[in-house]
């Protein structure tokens, strides 16, 4: 009974430790990184997005791999299909490219953030709130159109959780989350 006492008391010391030493804030900033400040910075005021929200979907469609391409072909760090970075090109002249550079460009970190955050712009802008614009971002405007249409999702995205797809339903679960830990992780250590 007294070594399990003693290891307890070593437990509670150790534990207390790492809290004072704010172990669990430098583990969890190595879990959810800032990168591409710079880009995300200038792409979040220009198009009035909240940066940790680019870097909540940074990190839930590359990792922070500016190199990632998916099996579909989306690609560079906010996963760009090249007909939709071509659209978002068309509704802009912000962003300095030709659509004939597109190709060569997307993977490029400044262009694919800017890229990436004007579309997120547009569709909160198309639907509204956080959760449809999430939803369209990763299944396509058409599919939440139609689920909006067939009654399935609310267009207030209240019952986001009705989404059919279920690739899309833990994809803005996981994007709302890592934002909110985004958030309490770099706003109360300015």
């Amino acid at each position: 009974m007294k070594k399990i006492i003693k290891l307890l008391l070593i437990l509670v010391i150790i534990v207390g430790l790492a809290f004072a030493l704010d172990v669990p804030t430098k583990v969890m900033k190595l879990l959810y990184p800032i990168k591409y400040e710079n880009f995300v910075e200038e792409n979040s005021k220009k198009y009035n997005i909240d940066k940790y929200l680019i870097y909540a979907v940074i990190k839930a469609e590359s990792n922070f791999n500016e190199t990632a391409e998916s099996r579909e072909g989306a690609k560079g760090l906010m996963q760009l299909m090249d007909n939709t970075a071509k659209d978002i090109l068309k509704k802009t002249d912000e962003i300095p490219i030709k659509e004939d550079e597109l190709k060569s460009k997307i993977l490029e970190p400044q262009y694919n953030i800017a890229l990436g955050t004007k579309y997120i712009s547009l569709l909160l802008e198309q639907y509204g709130n956080l959760e449809l614009a999430l939803a369209a971002y990763n299944a396509g405007i058409g599919n939440v159109n139609n689920w909006v249409e067939q009654g399935i999702i609310q267009k207030d995205g209240s019952d986001i959780e009705n989404v059919p797809f279920k690739e899309t339903n833990n994809y803005v679960r996981k994007i709302l989350r890592d934002y909110k830990i985004y958030k309490e992780l770099y706003e109360k250590n300015k």
